[in-house]
């Protein structure tokens, strides 16, 4: 039985009096601060009649207020539910409805949160935890039980609930802090949101479990990070992060002298940025690729090797599949599978979207095409499904379909992603309308990661000889639409 906070308190235990968060105005909190804080928390939400595994969905801006929340709900057996601080109120709604949090903490008194909480770690969450006593004990918990729910969009246009243990996310942060080398002695970068897994999960944690400082940025700016960069020694970042520091003459170097680790990952990054990167810095790029649903399973090793996103970590099998299930041999391309040693346990509440992301034999299908080298490196040449990352964030297009055929004078809709010079890919819809085309109100709907940057009038979309639209042909026809943006 082991609560994944007791794993990262027993990290960064020698390190209580060190500062974990450093803020740009150069103001600091050290570990025994955020952990007081989260000890006070820890106790409001037991003064709510919360139990351990009530769910606790949490959409506030990133704050060290927010760091706190976030371990007081593993001390407490919580689960934690983090929410893209850009969804609209109505994906929000869905949230609540198919998660059934016991509490919300939100910034926005229009969301109707139980509790709000702020950018400036003010609020009613803060009011409370101020006049409470700090909760001493770390509720236990079993290996499978759930630390977190993440929503990922679906296919079908409804976001599922990937439950995440602790078994997962402590199996996680222990192989990440040894394939990386994190040590007390690194200071990181931490420009990355704290709803997803590469912020929270992936950065936090390794930062956590090695009690090392984080410089802690409120949200990713080029000249920031750059400026950062001179007292750190890791930084975690998505492709578009580095194609924006590579257009900042302030990168060289003297920036990263001190520098001795770059990690990006949710999203493919190009070799012409791995190079132009490596040209500029003297410094070489460490891809690595994972999952919401089963946390980072490969990354590269830290010695320079490009061009493909890795080895598998300890604990993570991977094979390539046929479209009949059939394990392929190495070189040959096919369906990407997994089985990590933590498990997959599946999503909140839907039987048969777990069995379908399943396989016989407990391997998860993670929708993407790629082969395995023989030295065992997995190189990514696709998806399988219609998937766009666009800047880091998954966007589902069938998500963003269902809300533009409901709008007046579509009749139908097709969205794809085409290759964008900032964001990797940008979401692009090609509609069919009744009548004169007034762009969609989607603002309501959609968080702005997942609106369409353009449109495309059509008389009709193609079809293959079943009625399905042939998306493929769209994102060739479409794939120069933004160069002139470049």
């Amino acid at each position: 039985m082991t609560n994944l906070y007791d794993v990262l308190a027993e990290g960064f235990a020698p390190r209580r009096q060190a500062p974990m968060l450093v803020h740009p105005d150069g103001s600091e909190h050290t570990y025994q601060e955020i952990v007081d804080l989260a000890a006070r928390i820890a106790t409001v939400l037991v003064d709510y009649r919360l139990s351990p595994g009530d769910r606790v969905m949490v959409q506030v801006d990133k704050s060290a207020a927010a760091v706190a929340l976030y371990l007081a709900c593993l001390q407490t057996g919580m689960v934690y539910l983090p929410v893209n601080t850009q969804y609209t109120e109505a994906e929000v709604r869905y949230f609540r409805n198919d998660a059934e949090p016991s509490m919300f903490v939100g910034s926005s008194a229009a969301s109707t949160p139980t509790l709000t909480l702020h950018a400036g770690g003010t609020g009613t969450l803060i009011e409370a935890a101020a006049a409470a006593v700090p909760m001493e004990r770390v509720v236990e918990r079993d290996d499978d039980d759930l630390a977190a729910l993440l929503y990922t969009s679906g296919t079908t246009g409804r976001p599922k609930g990937a439950m995440l243990t602790h078994r997962a996310l402590i199996g996680n942060a222990r192989e990440l802090q040894r394939a990386w080398d994190f040590s007390s002695d690194d200071v990181l970068v931490h420009a990355l949101p704290i709803f997803h897994v590469h912020g929270l999960f992936v950065a936090l944690n390794c930062a956590l479990l090695s009690g090392c400082a984080m410089v802690f940025l409120p949200r990713f700016d080029a000249n920031e990070v750059i400026a950062a960069m001179e007292d750190a020694t890791v930084f975690m970042g998505v492709p578009t992060h580095y194609t924006r520091m590579l257009a900042e003459e302030s990168l060289g170097e003297g920036s990263c002298a001190n520098m001795r680790l770059f990690i990006s990952g949710s999203a493919p990054m190009s070799e012409g940025t791995h190079q132009a990167f490596t040209a500029r810095t003297g410094r070489h790029i460490v891809e690595r690729y994972g999952l919401s649903e089963v946390c980072i399973l490969t990354s590269n090793s830290l010695d320079g090797d490009v061009g493909s996103v890795g080895f598998a970590l300890d604990g993570v099998e991977l094979r390539v599949a046929d479209d009949e299930g059939v394990e392929l041999p190495l070189g040959e391309t096919g369906h990407v599978e997994t089985r990590p040693s933590w498990g997959f346990p599946g999503y909140w509440g839907d039987l048969e979207a777990t069995a379908d992301a399943l396989t016989d034999d407990g391997f998860f299908c993670t929708g993407d095409i790629g082969y395995l080298d023989d030295r065992g490196r997995l190189t990514l040449e696709g998806r399988s499904s219609d998937m766009i990352i666009s800047g880091g964030y998954n966007v589902y297009p069938r998500e963003i379909e269902i809300v533009l055929d409901d709008c007046d004078g579509v009749v139908e809709s097709a969205v794809i992603g085409v290759p964008h010079p900032d964001f990797g890919e940008a979401v692009l819809a090609v509609v069919v309308i009744d009548g004169e085309f007034l762009q969609p109100e989607v603002d309501d709907c959609l968080a702005g990661f997942k609106r369409p940057k353009a449109y495309v009038i059509v008389d009709e979309l193609p079809r293959n000889a079943m009625g399905k639209v042939l998306k493929s042909q769209l994102r060739t026809l479409y794939r120069d639409r933004f160069e002139s943006d470049s």
